[in-house]
C-alpha cells in the first residue's frame, strides 16, 4: 500500500462553478466535507461520490474525486455494486429526502439492512427543491405546496426511525448550521465499517426557508437540541436543566432535571445491541419544532456485506472447486426453442 500524500481543502475542490441558489444549506455541507477530507487521511484517487437526482445530487461535480451523477433514487444500488467490486475505495452516497426516501427508498433500506460499506449523507430539507417546491416524503402534515394546495395529508417519514427499522448499524443526525458538528459526525460515519447514514437538516432558503430555525438557529440550540454523547446523561439547556427520561408509558420524554432527579435521566448508549432505545429517541420530537436529539443514535458492529460475500465465495470454492459457467448455464431448468 502506498502512503497517502497530504492534501488540503483546495485539493478536494473541483474547478466546476458551484450552482446552488445563493444561501442554500448545501454550500455549508460541501465546505464541511471538503475541509474534512484532508483530515481523514484518504486519497482522492480512492474516493468516490455517487448521487442520484436533485439539488444535492450536484455534489459530485464539486469534489475533485471520482464521482457519478446517476439515476433518480438509484445511488445506493450503484454504490453497492461499486463497494462490492472495489472494497478498497471510500464510497460516499449523496442524496436528498426525495431522492433517497421516495424514488430511492427501496434501494436505501436494502443497502442499510445488508450493511454495505457506504457513507450515506441524506440532505433533508423537507421539500423537492430542484422541481420548484413540491411536498416530499419528509414534509409535515398540512404542508401547503404546489402539489398539495390544500395541505399534505401524508404522515412524513422519520429518516432516523426508518434507518433504525432497517437495522442500520450506524445512524446519526446533524444540521447545516454547525460545521464542527457536521464534520465530527461525518468523520464517525466514514470511520464506521458498514452502512452509515447521516441525516442532515438542510435549509432550502427558496422553497422551505426556515424549516429548522426553531431548533438550529444559534439562539435556540441550547434549549432545542439534545446532544447525544455515548455514556453521558441526555441533558440539555443552557445549564443542563432539561433532560430525557422514560415515562410511565415507556416513551422518551423531556423533563426538568430538578423535578425528576438526575437518576432518572437516560444515559445514552449508542452501542446497545437492541435499537429500541435509539428508536425511542428518534420518536422524541414530532418535528423540528420540539427539542430534538442530534448526534449518533446508534453505532454497532455487524458483519459487513462485501466481506460476508467474499467469505461465502471462498468457502464455496474450497468445497466445490472452480465453477463451470458453461455447465451451470446448461443445467437445471433449461430448454431449447425451435
Amino acid at each position: 500500500m502506498t502512503d497517502v500524500q497530504p492534501t488540503t481543502k483546495k485539493d478536494w475542490a473541483s474547478d466546476q462553478e458551484v450552482r446552488w441558489c445563493p444561501g442554500c444549506g448545501d454550500y455549508s455541507i460541501l465546505t464541511a466535507v471538503q475541509m474534512l477530507m484532508p483530515d481523514l487521511g484518504v486519497s482522492r484517487e480512492n474516493t468516490v461520490f455517487i448521487s442520484g437526482i436533485g439539488c444535492a445530487a450536484r455534489f459530485p461535480y464539486y469534489m475533485n474525486t471520482y464521482g457519478m451523477h446517476s439515476i433518480h433514487g438509484r445511488a445506493p444500488a450503484i454504490a453497492t455494486g461499486l463497494a462490492m467490486a472495489r472494497p478498497d475505495l471510500d464510497v460516499w452516497v449523496i442524496g436528498g429526502d426525495g431522492d433517497l426516501l421516495s424514488i430511492g427508498g427501496n434501494h436505501l433500506i436494502h443497502a442499510l439492512r445488508r450493511n454495505v460499506n457506504l457513507t450515506i449523507l441524506l440532505f433533508n430539507n423537507q421539500i423537492y427543491g430542484l422541481t420548484k417546491g413540491q411536498y416530499s416524503p419528509t414534509s409535515e402534515v398540512g404542508k401547503v405546496t404546489k402539489s398539495t394546495p390544500f395541505g399534505s395529508l401524508d404522515a412524513p417519514f422519520n429518516p432516523i426511525a426508518l434507518a433504525l427499522g432497517a437495522n442500520a448499524s450506524f445512524v446519526a443526525r446533524t444540521h447545516d448550521m454547525d460545521r464542527q458538528h457536521m464534520q465530527a459526525t461525518f468523520r464517525r460515519a466514514h470511520d464506521h465499517k458498514g452502512a452509515a447514514l447521516v441525516e442532515i437538516y438542510q435549509n432550502c432558503n427558496v422553497f422551505n426557508n426556515g424549516a429548522f430555525d426553531t431548533i438550529t438557529s444559534k439562539s435556540n440550540r441550547d434549549s432545542m437540541l439534545i446532544p447525544l454523547r455515548h455514556g453521558e446523561p441526555l441533558r440539555f439547556g443552557a445549564d443542563g436543566e432539561k433532560g430525557v427520561i422514560i415515562g410511565d408509558d415507556g416513551r422518551a420524554q423531556v423533563a426538568d432535571v430538578a423535578e425528576v432527579g438526575e437518576d432518572r435521566i437516560v444515559v445514552h448508549d449508542e452501542r446497545a445491541p437492541s435499537a429500541s432505545m435509539a428508536f425511542n429517541l428518534a420518536q422524541l420530537a414530532a418535528g423540528p419544532h420540539e427539542p430534538t436529539p442530534v448526534g449518533v443514535f446508534r453505532a454497532v458492529e455487524r458483519a459487513e456485506y462485501t466481506e460476508s460475500t467474499d467469505q461465502q465465495l471462498a468457502r464455496a470454492l474450497a468445497e466445490q472447486g472452480p465453477a463451470d459457467l458453461a455447465g451451470l448455464l446448461r443445467s437445471g431448468a433449461t430448454w431449447e426453442i425451435g
